[in-house]
């Protein structure tokens, strides 16, 4: 290829006020959890091992290894070692997305508290959404995953039958759904038909979401209903953050890595062998604690108004 194919895309996507933006964002940041005396770490962005999670593709790389979709197993790993509450800011990696609202590469917040549970958490979370993006008044919404899918006139995602969930996509999406799990329907149904009806003018918190959709999370039983300790943060219309009360027993995380591979496997998907360091940490005793991860691109996507990725990064996919 010569070099004048690259006469314009060696410029950065974003515009160089938007990037000084970006470097008051991360600032910020930085400095909520200095005052809040949470340690910031600095893990690996590869690994030998990659995640089972069925709806997350790793990236491979070809000497080996993953790229990480999170810094999730070795901050744990770090908290098992008694570092106490931490935070990253870095790069994470997940294959097959793109899209105005997805990059293969893309940065990531994620953070842990420890003795914390996740309400407690989802406190913090809005306090740093006011906080770095200079919203002091920013009102905060809390609604279970089942009352949301409730208020957009779709049945109970827990109790219902996966044949109802069925015919809910083919009326409410036009798709034929003949063949889907429940979770596939029930994650269609809250894509492109609950998240859009979410208030945009303030941070709303999704609780409370199926224990088959929280393989990392505890799990409770609410009337009757297993579900799990997991939210997710929405701000104008756009995910912005998923947060756990963590499981810390190593036994029944292992079951659930082991369920997620045969489902993998009944998908016709790669099976990543289950990261055996993770589970030797939780072994040595992973802390009560909560955790959370919060797309910063987003972020400050929606604190400038932007309507596409591209718009806030250095360099996007296109021109990496």
């Amino acid at each position: 290829m010569s070099t004048t194919d690259f006469s314009s895309s060696w410029q950065p996507s974003a515009s160089l006020e938007t990037l000084k933006q970006r470097s008051l964002l991360l600032r910020r940041i930085r400095q909520f959890f200095e005052t809040r005396s949470v340690m910031e770490v600095d893990t690996p962005h590869w690994s030998r091992f990659g995640v089972t999670d069925v709806h997350l593709e790793n990236l491979r790389i070809t000497d080996g290894g993953f790229l990480l979709t999170s810094p999730e197993y070795p901050m744990k790993r770090l908290l098992a070692a008694g570092s106490g509450d931490i935070f990253q800011l870095g790069h994470v990696f997940r294959r097959d997305e793109s899209g105005p609202r997805h990059n293969l590469e893309f940065t990531m917040l994620e953070w842990y508290r420890v003795g914390w549970d996740d309400e407690r958490l989802m406190v913090e979370v809005a306090e740093l959404c006011r906080s770095v993006a200079d919203e002091p008044e920013l009102a905060v919404e809390t609604v279970s995953y089942r009352e949301a899918f409730e208020r957009s006139g779709l049945p109970d995602p827990h109790r219902a039958e996966v044949a109802l969930l069925r015919a809910c996509v083919g009326k409410q999406l036009n798709t034929e759904a003949g063949d889907w799990s429940r979770d596939e329907c029930l994650d269609a149904l809250m894509a492109l038909v609950v998240e859009p009806g979410l208030p945009g003018d303030r941070l709303v918190f999704v609780t409370r979401y199926p224990a088959s959709q929280a393989a990392l999370a505890r799990h409770e039983v609410v009337d009757g209903v297993t579900v799990g300790r997991r939210f997710e943060v929405y701000w104008r219309g756009m995910e912005l953050a998923n947060g756990y009360w963590e499981l810390t027993d190593p036994a029944e995380q292992a079951r659930r890595f082991e369920a997620d591979r045969a489902r993998r496997r009944e998908l016709g998907l790669a099976e990543p062998e289950v990261d055996p360091n993770l589970l030797a940490a939780m072994e040595a005793g992973l802390p009560e604690c909560a955790g959370v991860a919060l797309g910063v691109d987003r972020l400050l996507m929606i604190a400038l108004g932007a309507s596409d990725i591209s718009e806030v990064l250095p360099f996007d996919a296109s021109r990496a």
